[in-house]
């Protein structure tokens, strides 16, 4: 997965790093960030799709699902895009990236491999390694 992700950061000039992750947080894969800090952004992005459901449910015929969210920053942006199932991909982005360059590149990702960007479920009592 390495190799789709650094091709996401290299065909979007300014993108600082791109993280996979599952619903619950965990780092599946990132390009451009150490693994320390990829794992913070994971966890931080469980939060995000998490507080995007409960607003998405108070749009009429809303399904509480996300799909993108963006968030502006003084330096930059930050992307966060449902990629399968019980997956994200969230990407971090400096001032001047091309938004929606980046949003064109992050949807024909996840459409091209979000079978590969899925996260089983896990089942009770089993233990992750």
């Amino acid at each position: 997965m390495d190799w789709m992700l650094r091709d996401l950061a290299d065909s979007v000039p300014l993108t600082r790093h791109v993280v996979v992750l599952s619903v619950d947080g965990l780092r599946m894969a990132h390009h451009g960030a150490n693994t320390d800090t990829a794992d913070r952004l994971a966890a931080a992005c469980a939060g995000l799709q998490s507080l995007s459901g409960a607003i998405a449910l108070e749009f009429p015929d809303g399904s509480g699902r996300m799909r993108m969210v963006v968030i502006e920053v003084d330096g930059g942006f930050f992307y966060l895009m449902a990629a399968g199932a019980n997956a994200y991909l969230a990407v971090l982005a400096d001032e001047g990236v091309d938004a929606g360059l980046m949003g064109l590149r992050m949807r024909d990702l996840v459409a091209r491999i979000g079978a590969h960007l899925s996260s089983p479920s896990r089942t009770e009592g089993c233990m992750v390694r």
